[in-house]
């Protein structure tokens, strides 16, 4: 899934006060940051446009896979990441898909950007759909990879497998206990949709209790590549925390940078709620994203990013495209609580990652 933004580092008086805006990027903090003063800490990484599943808040009907020479190459993938950690001042980053785990490479991409952790990388984490997770899980860790976000939308066979468009839950638990088993931290996030799988909501915070590991529901977003959203079928957190409160003690805990608002359960289990579409969170937006193509997206919400494929291929040289990413991401709008709906473009949830 889905989506998400922390809170930044405190910004400059330049850019601290909200609604104040810098002259120019060369007037913001230092590292990679926008007009707003919101600094970028975090890359999402799309590995690959291809996914085994076809979930509904994601996949097309009929998704047009991209040509192999159209998605970035290992060593370009590491190029940008180096430059985006070296230069641009991120410490996380995370591998998404598509399903990442679909690329032959993955393990050799993990331990190659661990290779960047003398340079500032803090963090090599990664979101899947685990269902290849019992094969590569071992050699995910070994390589470098600190923690695992898995997408388990239902635990019922046959809600899973309707929303997931034939897919079966059971490789998905093997690949939680195999993620689990190599010493990978997992969470699990949970997309909710109206009328889907609200009824679920329950089922999956006792299972996750019963696990002892946090569990994140998501609000349904307008992303899916088949028109599927309307703000009907958001069931809100609001709604969720109704839902709960109605069979256990359910506490808001303070908020923390975390995209997530997190609650407690009865006083001793704590889960988190992605709140996009109730309440947003974009002022405390610490990321960017780039799509498998090498297409740099500064909000998940953006109509347009910045190509940095083609000048890469064409010789450009580290400064030349960290002074068009400090460009782009300089220009990142305010997000999804100032523009709410769907943005008309051409790029899919499964091509520019989750």
């Amino acid at each position: 899934m889905l989506n998400t933004l922390n809170a930044p580092a405190t910004p400059s008086a330049a850019v601290s006060a909200p609604g104040v805006r810098a002259r120019s990027p060369s007037d913001a903090v230092s590292g990679l940051s926008d007009a707003r003063g919101r600094v970028k800490r975090k890359l999402r990484l799309s590995l690959t446009d291809r996914c085994n599943l076809r979930c509904v808040y994601c996949m097309p009907d009929t998704p047009k896979w991209l040509p192999k020479a159209q998605i970035l190459r290992q060593d370009e993938i590491i190029r940008l990441a180096r430059l985006f950690v070296e230069e641009l001042g991120i410490t996380d980053i995370r591998l998404t898909g598509g399903e990442p785990l679909l690329r032959a490479d993955v393990v050799d991409i993990v331990a190659a950007l661990d290779t960047l952790r003398p340079l500032g990388l803090e963090r090599i984490a990664m979101t899947s759909n685990g269902g290849r997770l019992p094969r590569v899980a071992n050699a995910l860790r070994a390589a470098g990879l600190d923690d695992i976000n898995i997408s388990l939308d239902a635990r019922t066979p046959e809600t899973f497998t309707r929303l997931t468009g034939g897919g079966s839950v059971e490789p998905v638990l093997e690949g939680i206990a195999a993620a689990r088993d190599a010493g990978l931290p997992v969470k699990i996030n949970s997309v909710v949709i109206r009328d889907h799988n609200e009824h679920e909501v329950l089922p999956l915070l006792r299972w996750a209790m019963e696990a002892d590991m946090t569990l994140r529901f998501i609000e349904f977003m307008p992303l899916d590549g088949r028109g599927y959203w309307n703000a009907d079928r958001v069931f809100t957190q609001d709604e969720i925390v109704a839902a709960l409160r109605q069979h256990h003690r359910i506490d808001a805990l303070p908020e923390t940078d975390d995209p997530a608002r997190y609650f407690s359960v009865d006083g001793n289990h704590r889960f988190g709620i992605i709140s996009t579409i109730s309440k947003p969170f974009c002022r405390r937006c610490d990321r960017v994203r780039m799509s498998s193509t090498g297409t740099l997206y500064s909000c998940l919400f953006s109509a347009a990013g910045e190509d940095l494929r083609a000048p890469m291929r064409a010789g450009a040289d580290d400064q030349a495209l960290a002074r068009q990413i400090r460009g782009h991401v300089w220009h990142k709008e305010a997000g999804y609580a100032e523009r709410p709906g769907y943005v008309e473009r051409p790029i899919t949830m499964h091509v520019l990652g989750g």
